[in-house]
């Protein structure tokens, strides 16, 4: 999909490219966000822009496409781009904002690079850009067209009609539309991102997988208020506020349901790895089997600190236990706690080695990026094919960066 003159050219700059990644995506960041300070206000998320995540992930996600570009002349590396197309989905992202986006992210490469910035080179990597961009735009159409909307047009008032608390850090939150009509559709995995306000005049969005199976009238969100570790990492600031805040009667602003963490049709077998919060899906995904494919092979894997820490754990043994040929094994930190009991528990970190799946498996992976990189080596040196392997992440996808 690269022509063949800037083909020779990205192949040739790459490793200057790639080794100037974190400066020049500070600099697009700082330059953008100079001209529309809007955009770190209401769209892009102030802690990672601090924490300099969501600079790692760009760099990332452009690094792997113009590689695939190289190495892969005669394919369009889409599949790199999935999971961005449905966050930015999400966000409501609309086609004009990529020229905002080319005219700072070039631009930072000119200024970092200099003079090794020929017209050829300026050229190149502007053609890698689009076919990036245009990719994305393509996708992001298609997810619009498939949620009956027009481009962007993902936000809905939704009212809270419950709130429980379910573990020391964690509290769920059922939403409905404020019309009474059913919430729409979405497939057991997918995520919805939230809004809110702050005092400031600012708000800030995050992403939550919805953790009931779809067909209801309600949809379900299971937050973790992220916690500030020793001063180093700031409190989650919209776990924070929707913990201090949200409560049966309140609205708030909810996007249509995105993601492409999607389960396969068919009866084979499956295994669903999560940690902590990354639970969340893994419940949808339960919920829907036991409904639709109650005879299907599951083995259901957990890691958390404890029973107190771990979100909707009686929910959990529940679901299992509505499907005949699944398993549970769970993994705590701590087991001193007395509700760490039963063949299903084990102490310790996750070790799944004993756990050898059944050949045809797919394997979906949900909680830190060390968790899901340890099963998923696992997984590999069982047998199990890396397209097979599906993962989910809740913040920048810094898998492609490490």
């Amino acid at each position: 999909m690269l022509s063949s003159q800037s083909a020779q050219v990205v192949r040739t700059t790459l490793p200057a490219v790639e080794a100037s990644l974190g400066s020049i995506t500070e600099l697009f960041y700082r330059h953008m966000f100079e001209e529309r300070p809007e955009l770190l206000r209401g769209l892009f998320n102030r802690a990672n822009q601090a924490n300099g995540a969501q600079r790692e992930a760009l760099a990332g996600a452009v690094a792997a496409f113009a590689t695939a570009l190289v190495e892969h002349p005669d394919e369009r590396p889409d599949a790199v781009l999935g999971r961005i197309a449905n966050k930015h989905a999400s966000l409501g992202i609309t086609a004009d904002q990529y020229t905002l986006v080319a005219r700072h992210l070039l631009g930072a490469v000119a200024e970092v690079l200099g003079d090794a910035v020929t017209p050829a080179v300026a050229a190149a990597w502007d053609e890698v850009y689009w076919l990036m961009a245009n990719a994305l735009i393509a996708m992001e159409a298609r997810l619009y067209a498939q949620a009956q909307v027009e481009d962007g047009a993902v936000w809905r008032t939704m009212e809270i009609t419950e709130r429980h608390e379910e573990s020391l850090d964690t509290v769920s939150i059922v939403l409905r539309r404020t019309d009474g009509a059913p919430t729409e559709p979405f497939v057991p995995g997918q995520y919805v991102s939230v809004q809110a306000g702050f005092p400031d005049g600012a708000y800030q969005i995050r992403q939550y997988s919805l953790s009931t199976a779809p067909g209801r009238k309600t949809w379900r969100i299971t937050v973790k208020r992220e916690r500030s570790i020793d001063g180093r990492v700031p409190e989650g600031e919209v776990s924070s506020w929707l913990h201090a805040h949200a409560r049966p009667g309140d609205t708030l602003k909810v996007s249509l349901p995105f993601g492409d963490l999607l389960l396969p049709e068919g009866g084979s077998p499956l295994l669903l790895a999560s940690a902590g919060i990354g639970v969340t899906p893994m419940l949808a995904m339960l919920e829907h089997l036991a409904t639709v494919s109650p005879d299907r092979p599951v083995t259901v894997v957990h890691a958390d600190r404890s029973p107190v820490h771990h979100a909707h754990r009686l929910e959990l043994s529940e679901l299992v236990g509505r499907l005949p040929n699944a398993s549970l094994h769970v993994w705590y930190e701590d087991t001193d706690h007395p509700d760490a009991v039963g063949d299903h528990v084990n102490k310790g970190w996750a070790d799944i080695t004993r756990l050898a799946p059944a050949p045809g498996t797919t394997a979906f992976l949900c909680g830190p990026l060390s968790f899901m990189k340890a099963v998923r080596t696992d997984l590999l040196a069982h047998g199990l094919s890396p397209r097979d392997i599906h993962y989910e992440v809740f913040g920048p996808d810094l898998w492609l960066s490490k």
